[in-house]
């Protein structure tokens, strides 16, 4: 198969981390095959994937009447020679379904995942999520490089330099203040704990929706700290975690993205858990930039995969446990290293 030309269509809506994590898959197909790439994703993710050069055309899935027949005959059109579901809901195999191609999934490992959150009986295998999306272009003798995820940012990505105090270009530590589900978020008590023993400038990242609990941090901490939540595009924040020394993520799209950025990361796991298989998946050669914060031993962890409005709970220890002073201290020697 290596010297045709394949038309292949890769498929993930969504979330921002997911799409992130099949960079890889992505870019070995493009290097180890001759192949054109297409890419369907929500049109809200679109931009997370227009600068990469591995992707030669993105279609959308739009929410407009009649849009999901539209895009399923224009990709018809395309005349395929492979379809890449990595996704693997609902949606994406009513699309490979009406596409009629040769395709392949992923083992998505959701019984496993149950008995993990309802009986605590672990029989997941320890392999991460990029690791079986790979098992999708399997029959293509596709193999994982190993090089981790990508993230690709152009010049106007890139916000002035006068967007952020001067203090600030000196360097500064991200902290992503939300998350889809609350109880994968650091609680507001715990950020202004670690933000309180960071001893350097501190850009708190996030959507509109993490603006009034970011500002509370910010009044509380001061000027060390800046609130960048809902002031900048996917990709202009993505820009601001490269220019980090590192960032301080709960199980979050910017935790994946930092990884792809080769970003020192300090991950805190509140109600999901590494071996879900979506811990931050960095080269070999760069694996002391990433450290895993959990409180080990409750009972009630994982209570989900994904994440609840409140803790089931309602005591949410594996947040308000974290250490505070492990984390800061870690993010520190950030500072001390620094080459700004």
């Amino acid at each position: 198969m290596d010297d045709i030309h394949l038309k292949i269509l890769v498929i993930r809506f969504s979330s921002i981390g997911d799409i992130v994590l099949t960079t890889p898959v992505i870019r070995c197909l493009k290097q180890q095959k001759n192949c054109e790439i297409h890419y369907l994703t929500k049109q809200q993710n679109a931009q997370i994937l227009q600068n990469n050069p591995y992707i030669d055309k993105i279609y959308t899935l739009q929410k407009a009447s009649g849009a999901f027949y539209h895009l399923v005959k224009e990709l018809r059109e395309e005349n395929y020679d492979f379809v890449v579901d990595l996704h693997k809901n609902l949606r994406s195999k009513r699309i490979v379904f009406a596409l009629r191609k040769p395709f392949a999934s992923f083992p998505k490992l959701n019984f496993k995942k149950f008995l993990l959150v309802k009986f605590k009986k672990n029989i997941l295998p320890k392999v991460h999520i990029i690791d079986r999306y790979f098992e999708a272009v399997r029959d293509l003798q596709i193999k994982n490089d190993g090089k981790g995820p990508d993230y690709f940012l152009t010049e106007e990505d890139y916000i002035p330099n006068d967007a952020l105090p001067i203090a600030f270009q000196n360097g500064y530590v991200c902290i992503a203040v939300g998350s889809k589900h609350n109880t994968k978020q650091m609680p507001l008590e715990l950020l202004i704990r670690i933000c309180q023993r960071i001893q350097g400038q501190i850009i708190l990242i996030g959507d509109l929706s993490d603006k009034t609990k970011a500002n509370k941090v910010e009044n509380a901490i001061g000027s060390r700290v800046f609130n960048s939540c809902g002031s900048f595009s996917i990709n202009q924040t993505a820009a601001i975690i490269n220019n980090s020394l590192g960032i301080i993520t709960p199980d979050t799209g910017a935790m994946h993205i930092a990884s792809a950025l080769k970003k020192n990361i300090i991950s805190v796991w509140g109600n999901t858990v590494p071996e879900f298989g979506m811990y931050p998946y960095l080269p070999n050669d760069m694996q002391e930039k990433s450290t895993i914060c959990e409180v080990k031993n409750l009972k009630c962890r994982p209570c989900s995969k994904l994440g609840y409005k409140r803790c089931p709970k309602k005591h949410f220890k594996c947040m308000l446990l974290q250490d505070a002073e492990k984390i800061s201290r870690i993010a520190n020697t950030w500072f001390d290293s620094s080459e700004y």
